[in-house]
């Protein structure tokens, strides 16, 4: 007479490797997930970065700075890639830097499109600074 088994004994013994086949299917979906999550955390700082480069140069065209100084202000505060637009009205300026963020990996950058990151800072202008 055979020894007496337990019922959840066999079914342990005949699902073996399932942990493994589980893994295999749930690691790349994380990995997926750590790539989104990277991308996201990076377009925040890139964000941030344009905020403060809008703001610089609309402190450098407040003080009456000419455009190519208050472009040029801006560009170095939000890094390679940002594209500056200086707008000069009656007594304000509006300074505006947009960047593209791609996603950080090659695989990622087949499934997701780029974001397009913008800020905009106004400022007045004093009186009497130097042509444009």
């Amino acid at each position: 007479m055979p020894p007496p088994t337990h019922p959840t004994t066999r079914r342990v013994h005949g699902c073996r490797g399932t942990a493994t086949a589980e893994t295999a299917v749930v690691l790349p979906v994380l990995v997926l997930l750590v790539g989104v999550a990277l991308w996201a955390l990076g377009a925040i700082t890139v964000q941030l970065r344009c905020v403060d480069a809008s703001r610089a140069g609309a402190r450098a065209a407040a003080r009456g700075e000419p455009v190519v100084e208050v472009r040029a202000r801006a560009a170095a505060a939000a890094g390679s890639g940002a594209e500056v637009d200086v707008e000069l009205g009656s007594g304000t300026a509006v300074v505006t830097v947009t960047r593209r963020v791609a996603p950080p990996w090659p695989v990622l950058r087949r499934l997701l499109p780029p974001v397009v990151v913008r800020a905009a800072a106004t400022t007045d202008v004093e009186p009497g600074g130097p042509d444009r």
